[in-house]
């Protein structure tokens, strides 16, 4: 199964107030991936809530995210562009690996795939296909 789980997230206000109305948020997190990519990842992201919680309907983060690790017995580092959607029921996000972003083994690698899950759950689903 292709999974991740987060190992920590920071998260803090960056304009507005907590609990009302709109305001901007900035995560950042530390995820442990398993399945076609084998290793960690830190990610920094922009979150954007409408109103209180997750329950004031869909919103939106873009991120970028820094994989170290394996992907089909190949080591090195690469960069993917997330668009993260979130609500009170889950998560979903479609990304790309940054053109030039790969290191090592992965140097070249080029991709895209998707994320989701619900929200609280501990292990996060993923697809990813790519290339070299």
């Amino acid at each position: 199964m292709n999974a991740f789980t987060t190992k920590n997230w920071e998260e803090k206000i960056v304009s507005g107030t907590e609990g009302s109305g709109p305001r901007v948020a900035y995560a950042h997190a530390t995820f442990a991936y398993e399945g076609v990519i084998e290793g960690e990842s830190v990610c920094d992201l922009l979150l954007y809530y409408a109103g209180e919680g997750y329950e004031s309907g869909e919103t939106t983060s873009p991120c970028f995210e820094r994989f170290e690790g394996k992907v089909d017995g190949r080591e090195g580092t690469f960069i993917v562009r997330h668009e993260y959607t979130f609500d009170a029921k889950g998560i979903a996000s479609t990304f790309t690996v940054v053109p030039g972003s790969g290191t090592g083994e992965l140097a070249g690698i080029t991709g895209r795939g998707t994320a989701g899950g619900a929200m609280g759950e501990d292990k996060v689903g993923y697809t990813f296909e790519y290339a070299f």
